[in-house]
């Protein structure tokens, strides 16, 4: 689903998600179907051609870890196309649906470093640290 992801679906994200689901990642803590929505639209408004690309599944028991990168391309900053590498846990309800969805990502590593201005500033201070 994560894959195929666009916004003609999201109107079907209650199919796969409780009313009452929990989604936090580094920049965002929200609960309710409404609330996800606003995350993946806002998404689709603020990037080109976003899309998640599936590298491993582990299910276990109601829990599910999801490793994945995420391409797209920024659309105030014209340029390469980004990847982001992280992971996603996932607590099943009994029917099935997300209950709890959580993203784990290096905001810093994976998305400051690469902007023209923060990332400058970024790698000096991982070189002043790693020093």
């Amino acid at each position: 689903m994560f894959e195929r992801l666009a916004p003609t679906e999201l109107p079907r994200l209650s199919e796969i998600y409780t009313p009452d689901a929990r989604f936090k990642d580094p920049f965002n803590e929200v609960q309710g179907v409404a609330a996800i929505t606003r995350i993946f639209e806002h998404m689709f408004r603020s990037l080109d051609a976003p899309r998640f690309v599936i590298r491993d599944v582990i299910v276990q028991g109601d829990q599910c870890f999801l490793g994945w990168d995420f391409v797209f391309r920024m659309k105030r900053f014209s340029g390469a196309e980004q990847v982001i590498r992280g992971a996603t846990h996932l607590r099943l309800a009994a029917d099935g649906r997300i209950a709890v969805h959580r993203d784990y990502w290096d905001a810093a590593e994976e998305l400051y470093e690469k902007l023209p201005a923060v990332g400058a500033l970024m790698r000096w201070l991982k070189r002043r640290v790693n020093a």
